[in-house]
Order: structure tokens, then C-alpha cells, then sequence
């Protein structure tokens, strides 16, 4: 293996491994069109985008046609969403995505990583943002949609990951120039400057449509809470870290901070928009099977006279907290070391699994859509 990497370089052999493997997947979609695409590839990864693009809770395959469940439905069926069999799939690709990212980032010879972490904050809510736009649109009746199939899958999970690493590139190699022709002090600066432009243009409109469409309706507390109670959670958090086991986040420093809050604002989101969203005339479901699960299983084990006062999902924020603490523990300064740039890497995914998601939850309420 090392051979070929050293002949043909790692960018090269990237892509010819995940071409032949599109090339693989798509000969064997058109050889067993029932078995792979119907039953995997529709079912599990496209069905769902295209369901949550119309806005079906649930939609079947019958034939070709896709068309809202119904009682007489007898082919497949998808829900907007992930399941665990999706889960299966897009782990590894998330994976080799990352080590693309990771061979991009060499030939870009980039240093400063942290600055990178902290530069592409503002495209973590963005792309939250960004989801919500998705959201507005499929609230709108069926002719009069802004972006339809199958462009709006862009903006879909989880093809909006993709998107926004685009713009993010893109803003990426414009700030990188500057800093390195002089004209900005670091890469740093315009990379968060540009990030944070796309953000409040992206909730302008959202305020916009919001306030003009009969879809929406404003609950700005919906963010103030979210927002509060994340950085409360975070202060407690760190804070208890650095009095109690202060080596814990050495290796990660601040950036630790910013994990925990990043997963405290999807943890507060998701209980707010699954136990609470009725007090601001809203009502979610769960798309993620762990959510489903904390919830179902709350509901079975505690007694419905206490859940009807705590909720269902509150446990899910303790998960969260857990699951950021621990990535905080894991990243030690051991990683950083020895591979800062793919470390740096997998901080900037871990925000943004988190944060993305938390903050489309956050904003979907707050514009009542």
C-alpha cells in the first residue's frame, strides 16, 4: 500500500478508490435494481431526503412511485430522518470523507489549526441555519415551492454537510490568499468574517419568511433559552473539569469549551422541541433513533406523573454532556502531537455534528416552522 501511495500520492489515490467504489455501487444498483437501489439505497438514503423535502412523514415505493403511505401500501417505505441501517452507511463515508479532507488540508500546507477550528465556527450554525431555509420550504404548499426536488437536497441531511463544506472551502482558499498576499493579519479573520456574513443573511431570511408567511411564526425565547442554557451547562461543566480534573482538557484547551457547548445547544434544542415546543403552539418528533430511544425509554421507566412534569428527552442532554466530556478526555495532548491537523480535523466534526443539528432544532422553533 505504501507503494502505491508513494507513486501515485495520496490525493490521486483517494479519488480513484472512492470513483471505483461510485463506479461499483452504481453497476450494482442497475444489475439488481429491487435488491440495491429500491430496498438499500431508496429506502435508507434517498427516500427519507425526499420525504422530508415533501414534508410526508412517510412516503412508499410503488413502482416508481413516490407518494405519501397509505393503509394499502405493500412496497417499501421511508421516513425523513436517520435510522440505524442509514447510520451504517454514512459513518464510513463520513470517514473517508474526513481523510480527504485530511490529504486537501496537507496540499494546502495550512498551519495555525486551532486558528482553522475557531475560523469555521460560524459555519457550524450556519449550516444549522442553512437547514432550517429546507424546513421553511417544505412548509409551503407543494406548487408554490422555492426549491424543489432535487436540487433542495442540497440543503437536506445529509447532503447539507457537503454543501457547507463547499462554501466553507471556498471561503477557506479566499482567506488563505489574503493572508498570504498580506492583507489580513491571519486566515483566520476573514474565514470567521465571511462565515459570519452567510449566518445573518441566512436567519435575516428566515426572519423574513417567518414574519411573512403564514408557515412561521416568531419565539425568539425558543433561542434565548437554548442559548442561556448552553453556556450555563458549559460554564458548570468546564469549570468542574478544570477545579476537579484540570489534566483532562489539556490537550483540548478552549476548544473543549466549545465541544460541550456546542452538544449542550442540541441537547437543550431537542428537549425544548420534544417536551416543551407545546407551550409555543409547536410540535416535533424525533428523527434520530437515540433520540427516539431516550425518550421511549424514559417514558417506560419513569412513572407518567413524573414525566409529565420533567418530560421525556431531559436525559438526552446528560448524554450529550457525557458524549462531549468524554471526546475531551479522549483528545489528549498525545493527539495533538502527533497529528494536529487530522486532531483539529475531528474537533471541527465533532462541533459540528453537534452544533449543526442543535442549531437548525433551535432556529426550526424559533421561526415556528
Amino acid at each position: 500500500m505504501d507503494e502505491y501511495v508513494d507513486r501515485y500520492g495520496p490525493g490521486r489515490l483517494w479519488v480513484a478508490v472512492v470513483g471505483a467504489a461510485a463506479v461499483l455501487i452504481a453497476l450494482t444498483a442497475a444489475a439488481f435494481p429491487q435488491r440495491v437501489y429500491v430496498d438499500v439505497i431508496w429506502q435508507y438514503y434517498w427516500g427519507p431526503v425526499v420525504a422530508d423535502a415533501l414534508n410526508y412523514q412517510c412516503i412508499a415505493w410503488d413502482g416508481g412511485a413516490q407518494s405519501p403511505c397509505a393503509a394499502d401500501t405493500t412496497g417499501p417505505t421511508a421516513s425523513p430522518g436517520y435510522t440505524w441501517q442509514s447510520y451504517a452507511g454514512y459513518i464510513p463515508i463520513l470517514v473517508t470523507m474526513l481523510l480527504g479532507i485530511w490529504i486537501l488540508l496537507e496540499r494546502l500546507e495550512i498551519d495555525r489549526y486551532r486558528a482553522m477550528f475557531f475560523g469555521l465556527f460560524p459555519f457550524m450554525i450556519f449550516g444549522g441555519a442553512l437547514r432550517t431555509v429546507e424546513d421553511a420550504n417544505a412548509s409551503l404548499p407543494q406548487g408554490e415551492l422555492l426549491i424543489d426536488l432535487p436540487w433542495v437536497a442540497l440543503l437536506i441531511s445529509p447532503f447539507i454537510y457537503v454543501t457547507v463544506f463547499v462554501v466553507a472551502l471556498a471561503a477557506l482558499l479566499v482567506s488563505i490568499w489574503l493572508d498570504r498576499n498580506d492583507h489580513v493579519s491571519g486566515y483566520e479573520y476573514p474565514l470567521a468574517g465571511i462565515g459570519t456574513v452567510l449566518l445573518v443573511a441566512t436567519v435575516g431570511w428566515l426572519t423574513y419568511f417567518s414574519a411573512t408567511h403564514d408557515q412561521g411564526s416568531l419565539h425568539p425565547m425558543v433561542s434565548i433559552i437554548t442559548l442561556v442554557g448552553a453556556t450555563v451547562v458549559t460554564v458548570i461543566t468546564y469549570v468542574g473539569i478544570t477545579k476537579l480534573a484540570p489534566d483532562l482538557h489539556r490537550g483540548t484547551g478552549l476548544m473543549g469549551a466549545v465541544v460541550i457547548w456546542a452538544h449542550s445547544v442540541d441537547g437543550i434544542a431537542n428537549v425544548i422541541g420534544l417536551d416543551w415546543a407545546g407551550a409555543f403552539g409547536l410540535s416535533y418528533d424525533p428523527k434520530h433513533p437515540v433520540n427516539e430511544f431516550i425518550v421511549n425509554t424514559t417514558g417506560s421507566v419513569l412513572p407518567q406523573s413524573i414525566v409529565d412534569v420533567t418530560g421525556a428527552a431531559w436525559p438526552f442532554l446528560l448524554v450529550k454532556v457525557a458524549a462531549a466530556v468524554f471526546i475531551i478526555w479522549v483528545f489528549d495532548e498525545t493527539i495533538f502531537d502527533d497529528s494536529p491537523r487530522f486532531a483539529i480535523l475531528l474537533m471541527i466534526t465533532v462541533v459540528a455534528v453537534g452544533l449543526g443539528p442543535g442549531s437548525r432544532d433551535m432556529l426550526r422553533a424559533t421561526f415556528g416552522i
